[in-house]
């Protein structure tokens, strides 16, 4: 079974536009666990154009009351995600090399080009989250000789950065391209990774993607709160949940 963790920044961005607090990311993350949702995602940036540290704070409070429940924060380790961490205590923390000015995640880790300085300090920031509790994964380009870079650095999992496979569905190329993940996938379990992804996917991409590619977990936002605003927040999660959980 591959668990399905929503991501609600989409929600926090929508409240921003107003300062009434609507709608709450908090009510929306409840509705969403109780429909069936394995987990929470977020990912805190330094501009906090969506999710804010209180929400980081009062979504943690809210997991506790989920015992089952997994709780992901997403973010750059350079940008302030330890620091969210160390607060909040995730189950999990994604490490995602985003710059500041990004509109959204673009690209996976290159850890081949990676400096020294910049090696030593994802290294360290792997060493506090573990040091806390937490387990840590690496957003990373479907690249299979990377995995085993990653698991030198110390992480757990590698989220593999769907958006590609996501264009090549709607190209009519996923074929090929849904293999390459397979690859990838593959490539990370035998290097002693746990494998979970990604990015722009979606209920008609979704399906294939888990036929093909062994995922422990799918961190899913904009197509989701997207579809939740045809079909409501309940039913699209028990929807995408019943892809997931098919498996």
């Amino acid at each position: 079974m591959t668990k399905l963790s929503v991501n609600v920044n989409k929600v926090a961005t929508l409240r921003n536009t107003r300062n009434l607090g609507v709608p709450s990311v908090v009510r929306m993350s409840t509705l969403a666990l109780d429909a069936g949702a394995d987990g929470i995602t977020v990912h805190p940036r330094p501009d906090e154009r969506h999710i804010r540290p209180r929400d980081v704070d009062e979504i943690a409070a809210l997991l506790r009351r989920y015992p089952r429940a997994e709780y992901n924060i997403e973010g750059n380790p350079f940008h302030g995600l330890v620091d969210h961490c160390r607060r909040a205590r995730p189950t999990q923390a994604t490490l995602v090399p985003d710059a500041r000015e990004a509109l959204t995640s673009n690209h996976g880790f290159n850890l081949v080009e990676l400096g020294a300085a910049e090696r030593k300090t994802l290294a360290s920031a792997v060493d506090a989250l573990h040091a806390i509790g937490c387990r840590v994964s690496l957003f990373m380009d479907a690249v299979p000789d990377m995995m085993s870079l990653a698991k030198g650095l110390g992480a757990d999992r590698v989220e593999l950065y769907t958006e590609p496979y996501a264009a090549a569905v709607l190209d009519g190329r996923e074929g090929a391209v849904v293999d390459h993940y397979a690859v990838a996938a593959d490539a990370a379990r035998a290097a002693g990774l746990g494998v979970n992804a990604g990015h722009d996917l979606n209920l008609q991409n979704l399906p294939l993607f888990l036929e093909r590619v062994r995922a422990d977990e799918v961190s899913i936002g904009h197509a989701l709160i997207a579809d939740a605003l045809e079909l409501g927040l309940a039913e699209t999660v028990r929807r995408y949940s019943a892809v997931c959980h098919i498996r």
